[in-house]
């Protein structure tokens, strides 16, 4: 990073962009390898899902139609419900090794692009052997914190479950059959949920690069990310946006050019698949180098110096073997 740490605070929303940008142009050629490496099959997995389950949902509805339409108790009722336990059971094991391909590739791909962010910090040097060395040791935190967002957003949507049905029940029996007022009510909880959601998002992806930079992981990189994020979250919420908003048109494009755009012929939905999916790396990557860049900012912020040769040392001793957190007062330091 060409900048210094005090001057990070006064980044706008494009300057994080143009930092972004910079430090991937910069180092292109060690984030090219990364993104062939990690995020080329992260990117590649998120949108075969779709072709694949697609024509999986789609073999289950005709069997599905094709039992219905079948005396039952005969041989071929018995074949064909045969067949439809078998989609089902392959759906949804293809579903379980989807999501576990999507979070290991997710958890490397985000602490392979913090360490070299970091590394850019300290003016450390940069192999993508190093980085590849080092990865699997950094995502264990990752995975701590990962595993510690899920218990969070399971309470929390048990909690809204609860809430939501208490608080429209009492409307109910309070005003008959609810009507307008029901409606409404129901509209606002939608919306208080969807806002709590993003925020809780929003504070998990700050706590991934805590939990590689810092010595807290879990809750504790959750609280520590919140409190990054205040004066912040704004401009985090509106970057969360942008990505997100990306992410849907890319699917959406996926799921009409590619998925269902027979029209377009098999060259011209490999065309397609080709081209969207390079730019879903490109967003996967700057959207990791940009939560990076965000945590300095932040830190910035809120006067909290990081010594460049602490967090060197940090980034050797895990390099060389045994990891060794930063101690609070070697990466937070003091309060300038």
């Amino acid at each position: 990073m060409d900048r210094e740490q005090d001057e990070l605070q006064f980044l706008s929303l494009f300057g994080i962009y143009r930092e972004s940008y910079k430090i991937v142009y910069k180092w292109r050629k060690i984030f090219s390898q990364i993104t062939l490496t990690l995020i080329l099959p992260l990117s590649f997995i998120f949108l075969a899902d779709m072709e694949v389950s697609n024509i999986l949902f789609f073999r289950i509805i005709h069997s599905e139609s094709a039992l219905d339409k079948t005396i039952p108790d005969t041989a071929r009722y018995k074949r064909i419900n045969d067949v439809l336990t078998k989609e089902r059971a392959t759906f949804w094991l293809f579903k379980a090794a989807y999501f576990t391909s999507m979070l290991i590739f997710s958890l490397l791909s985000t602490s392979a692009v913090v360490y070299t962010i970091a590394c850019v910090y300290t003016a450390r040097e940069i192999t993508f052997r190093k980085i590849m060395s080092v990865v699997p040791r950094v995502w264990k935190r990752v995975m701590i914190t990962f595993l510690c967002t899920v218990l969070a957003f399971l309470l929390y949507n048990i909690v809204a479950v609860v809430v939501g049905i208490v608080c429209l029940a009492l409307l109910y029996s309070n005003s008959g059959d609810g009507g307008l007022a029901f409606f409404i009510t129901f509209i606002f909880l939608l919306i208080l949920y969807a806002i709590g959601f993003v925020y809780m998002t929003i504070i998990w992806q700050l706590a991934s690069v805590v939990s590689v930079l810092e010595e807290t992981k879990g809750i504790k990189a959750m609280i520590k990310s919140k409190k990054l994020l205040r004066g912040n979250m704004w401009v985090a919420s509106i970057i969360f946006f942008k990505i997100v908003a990306l992410a849907y048109v890319i699917q959406f494009s996926f799921q009409a050019l590619v998925v269902d755009g027979w029209v377009f012929g098999i060259m011209g939905r490999i065309g397609f698949g080709v081209l969207l999916l390079l730019l879903l790396l490109k967003l996967i990557l700057f959207l990791l180098v940009i939560q990076t860049v965000l945590y300095f900012v932040c830190k910035s912020y809120h006067h909290e110096n990081i010594d460049k040769s602490a967090l060197s040392y940090h980034l050797e001793v895990i390099y060389l073997g045994d990891y060794v957190p930063l101690k609070s007062k070697d990466v937070q330091l003091e309060q300038v």
